[in-house]
C-alpha cells in the first residue's frame, strides 16, 4: 500500500476531473438553463481530496487549448475520439473562475497536457 505523507503537495489533472465528472454526474442545470453537473461534480472531488490529504499546496491543472507536442510526433493522437460536447465545453470557463475562487491555482501551458 503507498503511504501518503501528511500535508502533501497535491496536483490535480483537471481536464481528467472534468471528463470523470460529466460522465459520472447528472447532466445538471441552473435557473437560466446552463449546463452545470460537470462542475459540480469537479468542484465535490476537489473538496474532498482537499478535507481528506489537507495538502500544504495544491494545483488544478487544465489541457490548454491546441495541439500539444504529442500531436507533433503522433499525427493520429487522439484522432479516434469524438469532439468534446458543446454541454461540457461550457463549463470549462466557469469551473476555471470557481477554481481560481477556491483560491487554488490553475495551470494550463500551451503545447502540453495536464
Amino acid at each position: 500500500m503507498v503511504q501518503i505523507p501528511q500535508n502533501p503537495l497535491i496536483l490535480v489533472d483537471g481536464s481528467s476531473y472534468l471528463y470523470r465528472a460529466y460522465h459520472a454526474f447528472p447532466p445538471l442545470t441552473n435557473s437560466a438553463g446552463e449546463p452545470t453537473g460537470a462542475m459540480y461534480g469537479v468542484l465535490n472531488m476537489l473538496r474532498s481530496l482537499i478535507m481528506q490529504y489537507k495538502p500544504t499546496h495544491a494545483a488544478v491543472v487544465f489541457d490548454a487549448k491546441g495541439k500539444t507536442f504529442r500531436d507533433e510526433l503522433f499525427e493520429h493522437y487522439k484522432s479516434h475520439r469524438p469532439p468534446m460536447p458543446d454541454d461540457l465545453r461550457a463549463q470549462i470557463e466557469p469551473l476555471h473562475a470557481m477554481v481560481k475562487a477556491m483560491g487554488l491555482p490553475l495551470l494550463a501551458g500551451s503545447g502540453v497536457e495536464a
